[in-house]
């Protein structure tokens, strides 16, 4: 695939993908149109060797897989979810004659981006239908309906000095001036998605957005703007991936939810996810063992690049740039899983591709994040290497990164099992 269908694609994936459930039913729908069969996890597997697979969990991660007979496997692993203010369970707040929604951060946001934003809803919602049973719907709002007005600078003259953003109080939307009933409202967005047989709300995990799409910026169209590039671009990455090798080539692919906080649940990193699926695709604990040790994960999620403005949060010889290749990301207490073996296996498939590697370590008197590759490495035993692509912003409501970087991290991966 050339790189102007590539990114065309990737920006419609972005803006089609506000929640980790709609990037998965997208995945999922891509998976499908591509030959793979969808599994059930509540039901017994018969799988087929020259097949190919997926099956998701919670609707907020996949896992897609050939079946070729090989245990070799290359696999990639990548996250759905991005930090957001979701939506409280009882939302509505009413003061001031404005209704406002209360919201709670999921993970670590920046918050000064969010102010002044055109800010849209979606996500899952669970309802009992007219027949007493229990449904559930995605919806997506897709239209502007929310704003965290920022408070003047009049009102605040220190704002550039020491203002502090309080994420009880001084991130609440704004949503209108009017009555709002919030029950009605969810019934509305689902009849708008197609579903007239709403009865009451049971439930609901709902996120703001910002309703700016994806978008080339620069004087060469050098860059990608978007939300959500952590980590739904190394989510389309290893889907396109995965969608275009072929079915005698042993690949998977795992999306999960929830490593913004953590991977810790049922549908996270740290659950059974992976081992359950790698388990049923094998007859047999030892042939389980050969696979995990045979085979290599690529754990693809976004790294630092060297921002221009401030050039000293990086370590000198580390600090990765746009648009120059796909980042290594290493470090020494295992908070990347990288190591000298994989680190050799990934750049030997660089160089028959003849793409260049860039390297990332933190400096040593600042944190170091993480990411799924250690979860994954200490929990099966996979030999695992942490990989990126260079972006700014990171964790903001709109980050920016390379419009060259991604669709060579893809053809790497395509070339690793030839």
């Amino acid at each position: 695939m050339n790189i102007e269908d590539f990114n065309s694609g990737l920006l419609g994936f972005l803006d089609a993908s506000p929640t980790p459930f709609h990037a998965t039913r997208n995945m999922a729908m891509m998976c499908a149109n591509a030959g793979f069969i969808q599994l059930d996890e509540t039901q017994k597997w018969v799988l087929e060797k020259g097949q190919k697979y997926f099956v998701t969990r919670n609707a907020s991660s996949i896992i897609a897989f050939t079946y070729p007979g090989n245990d070799d496997y290359v696999m990639m692993g990548a996250h759905t979810d991005s930090p957001n203010l979701k939506l409280k369970p009882s939302p509505v707040i009413e003061k001031n004659g404005l209704v406002q929604l209360g919201v709670e951060p999921y993970g670590g946001v920046l918050f000064n981006p969010w102010f002044d934003r055109d800010l849209s809803i979606a996500g899952r919602v669970a309802y009992k239908d007219r027949e007493g049973g229990i449904q559930e719907a995605l919806i997506d709002l897709k239209k502007a309906i929310a704003i965290i007005p920022s408070l003047a600078i009049h009102l605040d003259s220190e704002v550039h000095e020491k203002h502090a953003i309080n994420a009880q109080t001084d991130i609440v939307p704004i949503i209108t001036s009017g009555k709002f009933d919030f029950s009605a409202w969810i019934k509305e967005a689902l009849v708008q998605e197609g579903h007239d047989d709403f009865e009451s709300l049971l439930s609901h995990e709902l996120s703001l957005y910002d309703t700016q799409k994806a978008s080339f910026v620069g004087l060469e169209e050098d860059f990608i703007a978007s939300a959500r590039l952590d980590n739904l671009l190394s989510c389309y990455v290893s889907l396109l991936t995965i969608c275009s090798v072929a079915s005698s080539q042993p690949y998977l692919m795992i999306c999960s939810d929830h490593e913004e906080v953590g991977s810790a649940s049922t549908s996270g990193a740290a659950g059974s996810f992976l081992e359950s699926v790698l388990r049923r695709m094998t007859p047999d604990f030892e042939s389980y063992t050969q696979l995990t040790r045979k085979s290599i994960m690529i754990s693809c999620d976004n790294a630092h690049a060297i921002h221009p403005n401030f050039a000293s949060k990086h370590e000198e010889n580390h600090a990765p740039r746009i648009n120059e290749g796909v980042v290594i990301k290493v470090n020494a207490n295992q908070r990347y899983a990288s190591n000298s073996r994989t680190i050799s296996t990934l750049t030997l498939a660089a160089e028959k591709q003849n793409i260049k590697l860039q390297e990332f370590v933190t400096r040593s008197d600042m944190g170091c994040g993480s990411t799924i590759g250690p979860i994954t490495a200490t929990r099966l035993g996979i030999d695992t290497i942490d990989v990126g692509l260079p972006t700014f912003a990171m964790h903001s409501i709109r980050e920016l990164a390379g419009s060259k970087d991604a669709h060579q991290l893809y053809r790497i991966l395509f070339g690793m099992s030839s």
